[in-house]
């Protein structure tokens, strides 16, 4: 039997369909006896191959993409994922993010993401094809999406992504959408508001953060230096009415000892129960987006920033980073 020979435009055609090497196109079809489908296969099974070799790999680096549809009323935020930064920065591989950012436009989760077609095969194949192709593990690590009456998205140079949702259109609304989902991927908030956090979650972590200042200042103490302050609580919504009156009794008193006269306590004590809300909320400012200091004007948080939009409000957000 004669060998088959294959054409350079064949290797090209195959080239182009799978982003695979000149010579590894080339073998796939002489193994496949000239046939394009069949190479395709020969190329696919060398990624599964591959991929449970690798399989204990970290993918680590890679590209984080996101993608709205035209009414700016639906978006999604993916990874995808490699084992190297060279691999990660490569044009094509960031092109390859931006294709399965188009398809997850179209799906609710990540499964019908994955089983999605890409060219003929799926999503989770197609991940498998382009691991033999690069020699790397590929996977899917992040898929968020968000509907909204607008929604907004930022990413910080394809390593973090960020959505945002307002519950209004309002004038300019792709710049306040913008500007919040930059604070998203720049801070890293956790929660909206506090809230939405969980009173255990809030209690254990108050416990936690108070013996660690406890054991710093054992140190700073031994040291002769400033000690920090223990503060009660770490959430406003721990701040209750009862909470707030007492701690106004405290300033009251405070002020007495110091010998303020009464009559200028109504201007001291606003001053001196803003520092204990401040003192007391280190949670909220830390991971609730709307009482994080905006990056852009660290003198507001970020709901004063939004209500400088008018009728308008964030309704959710998602981010997405490597690693």
């Amino acid at each position: 039997m004669e060998p088959v020979k294959i054409s350079a435009a064949d290797v090209k055609k195959l080239r182009e369909a799978t982003g695979a090497g000149m010579m590894d196109c080339k073998k796939a079809l002489l193994e496949a006896s000239g046939d394009f489908d069949k190479a395709i296969d020969v190329l696919r099974k060398k990624g599964q191959k591959i991929a449970a070799k690798r399989a204990d790999r970290d993918s680590t680096e890679g590209v984080a993409v996101t993608r709205i549809n035209e009414d700016n009323t639906v978006g999604v935020a993916i990874v995808l994922a490699c084992e190297t930064d060279f691999v990660g920065k490569n044009d094509s591989f960031v092109a390859l993010g931006g294709q399965f950012a188009d398809i997850a436009l179209n799906h609710t989760d990540k499964e019908s993401f994955l089983a999605a077609d890409f060219g003929g095969m799926t999503v989770a194949d197609k991940l498998i094809e382009q691991t033999g192709v690069i020699g790397e593990k590929l996977e899917i690590t992040s898929f968020e999406r968000l509907e909204a009456s607008y929604v907004g998205a930022y990413t910080h140079i394809g390593k973090i992504a960020a959505l945002v949702g307002l519950s209004n259109v309002v004038e300019n609304a792709a710049v306040l959408s913008k500007d919040v989902a930059m604070q998203v991927a720049s801070m890293g908030a956790t929660s909206l508001s506090y809230k939405d956090f969980d009173p255990a979650f809030v209690a254990a972590e108050t416990e936690a953060r108070i013996a660690v200042i406890e054991k710093d200042n054992i140190e700073l103490g031994r040291l002769g230096k400033t000690l920090k302050n223990v503060p009660q609580y770490i959430s406003m919504s721990q701040l209750s009415d009862a909470v707030m009156a007492e701690a106004e009794e405290a300033a009251k008193a405070e002020l007495k000892a110091e010998g303020k006269p009464a009559q200028i306590w109504d201007r001291i004590l606003p001053g001196k129960m803003e520092r204990f809300i401040s003192d007391n909320t280190t949670l909220d400012t830390e991971q609730c987006l709307l009482d994080q200091a905006f990056i852009k004007d660290e003198k507001k948080n970020v709901a004063a920033y939004v209500e400088t939009y008018g009728d308008v409000s964030v309704s959710g957000f998602k981010r997405v980073t490597l690693g």
